[in-house]
């Protein structure tokens, strides 16, 4: 009977105290759990994209919002999480840390460091989802964005705030391409952030060495998910990616973006759209899939001086199955992108590299993101190898061809050759202009083919070591100017005379 008492008392204490107010916390309880995927009964209150914890420490997204529950995709601890579990909603998205203090790192989707070099404070926390800077906050896209490719800066220019997307097969030079151009950032005041979506680890740790081992980890940092991590990871790692670049931008500061790959993405993202029971679509891919990337490639921009003058350069990287071009998802980023740097496998397994396939490939913000120099040379160039294709596909028919028609084949042929360029070997503004002046200008056409490499290589050594004040006028001019041009064609002259 005392225990009786005891028990009546402890109750009038607690109505007592209690003070009437309802709740406002979100809470709910798991009905389902499977495969990365949960099913939560009782969060009214959710909005698509919150963030969700769970009693055992997990956390999840909200991806779902149904009539009588929610679908949940699980970030953390899904081996965790148990039917009937308690959920609560934060009433906040994801956010991931940004900051300067990332440089140098490799960390995960939600920012937390991976390689081992201790725990990451950024100097902001900001939502991974945002949308992107209306047409009147943005600038003129004008600034290039060297890559030190020859053929890329000559013919196919990427500038500062554009959306240059990399397409071709797998082993053809994709990744090796976008790793160039953030060696090529070095001393140029641009950021980089390598984002890798379901790369093996071992590719990633192979990028990662080629990076410090060039000293390009200074001023980039990777975020890796890898091809072990959840689907939930993967899917959220470019727009992780993309808000980290945004603190740059905000800044003042240029960033470059490397996006390895979209096609793994959207593959990711189905996966989860098939787990939550969405219908599917064209090669099961859910209705949504355009807006995937394009909400996140239209974050890219240069924006206004009154903005600040920041910008984030997007290369989304795309891989095609046999070159083909023309199926769901490489259709639907190259219609967002600003053009397409295209990689063919015939041209690589030949030993054409980087295997730039010039006629597919296509820059739509064209001259303007380029130097004086070189889109004065580079409009020749794309002519005369438009030409040498056409020509070549008919000589094969006949051998008795006119001079003329001999002439442009072997100029086309040395053109070629002169765009070969091997990883890690970025040539700056001015050299490139110095190889276009003396192949597009025939000082080539007396030099065998097979000896076009070492005689460029010479003659820049040549430039660097007795003509240094011609490459820094070029660099500092930013054209060539007639007493350039006459400076250039004597150093060629008596470079080939030192020949023989």
């Amino acid at each position: 009977m005392a225990n009786f008492g005891d028990l009546t008392r402890i109750l009038q204490e607690e109505i007592e105290r209690w003070e009437g107010r309802p709740s406002t916390d979100s809470a709910g309880s798991v009905i389902q759990v499977g495969d990365s995927v949960a099913v939560i009964s009782g969060l009214d209150k959710a909005v698509y994209g919150e963030l969700v914890e769970f009693g055992s420490g997990a956390s999840g997204i909200v991806m779902n919002l149904e009539e009588d529950a929610v679908g949940c995709v699980l970030l953390s601890g899904e081996t965790l999480v148990r039917d009937g579990e308690e959920v609560r909603g934060t009433g906040t998205v994801v956010s991931v840390p940004a900051g300067f203090s990332l440089l140098g790192r490799v960390v995960n989707p939600l920012g937390t460091a991976i390689d081992g070099k201790g725990p990451l404070e950024g100097e902001a926390s900001l939502p991974v989802e945002s949308p992107a800077h209306p047409v009147i906050e943005r600038g003129a896209v004008n600034t290039p964005l060297q890559t030190g490719i020859l053929s890329v800066d000559a013919m196919i220019p990427i500038g500062r705030g554009q959306r240059e997307l990399i397409i071709g097969d797998r082993q053809t030079g994709n990744s090796a391409l976008a790793v160039d151009a953030i060696i090529n950032q070095k001393g140029k005041g641009v950021y980089c952030i390598y984002c890798a979506i379901g790369q093996k680890s071992s590719s990633v740790a192979a990028i990662l060495r080629n990076l410090e081992r060039f000293g390009a980890m200074e001023y980039t940092f990777v975020v890796l998910a890898s091809a072990s991590d959840s689907p939930a990871l993967q899917y959220l790692a470019p727009y992780s990616a993309c808000t980290m670049a945004e603190f740059f931008m905000l800044r003042g500061k240029d960033v470059l973006v490397v996006y390895d790959d979209l096609s793994k993405h959207a593959v990711a993202y189905r996966a989860l759209s098939l787990l939550l029971r969405r219908p599917p679509g064209r090669e099961a891919f859910p209705g949504d899939v355009f807006y995937l990337h394009s909400r996140l490639l239209e974050r890219a921009a240069k924006l206004s001086p009154e903005k600040g003058g920041g910008s984030i350069t997007a290369i989304p990287i795309v891989e095609t199955q046999a070159g083909d071009i023309s199926s769901y998802i490489p259709t639907n980023v190259i219609s967002i992108t600003d053009g397409q740097v295209f990689l063919d496998s015939e041209l690589f397994n030949s030993g054409f590299r980087p295997a730039v396939d010039v006629g597919l490939s296509v820059s739509r913000v064209g001259g303007s993101a380029q130097t004086k120099a070189i889109r004065g040379l580079s409009g020749r160039l794309r002519l005369d190898l438009a030409q040498y294709r056409e020509m070549a596909a008919f000589a094969q028919f006949g051998s008795d061809l006119d001079k003329a028609t001999q002439d442009k084949l072997a100029q086309g042929e040395r053109l070629m050759e002169a765009l070969k360029q091997g990883q890690f070997v970025p040539y700056p503004m001015e050299e490139q202009a110095a190889i276009l002046f003396i192949a597009v200008k025939g000082y080539l056409l007396e030099v065998k083919v097979e000896e076009i490499g070492p005689f460029i290589k010479n003659f820049l050594e040549c430039l660097r070591t007795r003509h240094a004040d011609i490459l820094k006028a070029v660099a500092e001019a930013g054209e060539i100017t007639p007493e350039l041009e006459a400076a250039l064609a004597s150093a060629a002259e008596a470079f080939k005379q030192s020949r023989g």
